[in-house]
């Protein structure tokens, strides 16, 4: 079987229709198949689609981000952070979680970190074209591919795009 390089613009929204990210105004995401380079619902769904296909696809959060799981919501002492300076909202990397843990709560003396995606348990919708389809190289096989930042932890919407560069797919 013939692994592809997709290629494909995107607009993705929440359950609101809020707009979380597009690649309006930059290049189409690559991805390639079977790499885990993006969401695994949204890829078994774009591999079903052939060049110049446009469609609405939802994703549900199970084959999104996944479900929010409360083990991964917990409490610190303030003095392991980097910083005394701490509010609700910020973000802390972290070697243990490929998801930057965000401070739900500050006490004087301690602060409550959730590593869950911050679209856990949200379903998503993505309006998309496919822009190309082409076999992958044999390069792009051997390593991440075209589109990647190496992340590797389930691609799309890991980060901002003030954060990576190149937007929510654009890894």
């Amino acid at each position: 079987m013939t692994t592809r390089a997709i290629s494909f613009h995107y607009t993705l929204t929440d359950p609101r229709g809020e707009t979380l990210d597009s690649s309006a105004g930059r290049d189409p995401l690559t991805f390639i198949e079977g790499k885990g380079q993006i969401i695994p619902g949204l890829e078994s769904q774009l591999s079903q689609l052939n060049l110049g296909d446009k469609k609405r696809l939802l994703v549900k959060a199970a084959d999104g981000y996944g479900i929010r799981n409360p083990q991964l919501v917990f409490e610190v002492t303030k003095e392991r952070l980097p910083t005394q300076e701490i509010k609700v909202g910020d973000k802390f990397r972290s070697q243990a979680s490929p998801v930057p843990l965000l401070v739900t709560q500050v006490t004087d003396s301690h602060v409550t970190l959730d590593a869950n995606h911050p679209l856990a348990d949200v379903d998503l919708t993505f309006d998309v074209e496919i822009t190309g389809v082409r076999e992958a190289t044999e390069e792009e096989l051997a390593g991440c591919g075209q589109g990647c930042c190496g992340s590797h932890s389930h691609g799309c919407c890991d980060e901002k795009p003030e954060d990576h560069g190149q937007g929510c797919c654009g890894h």
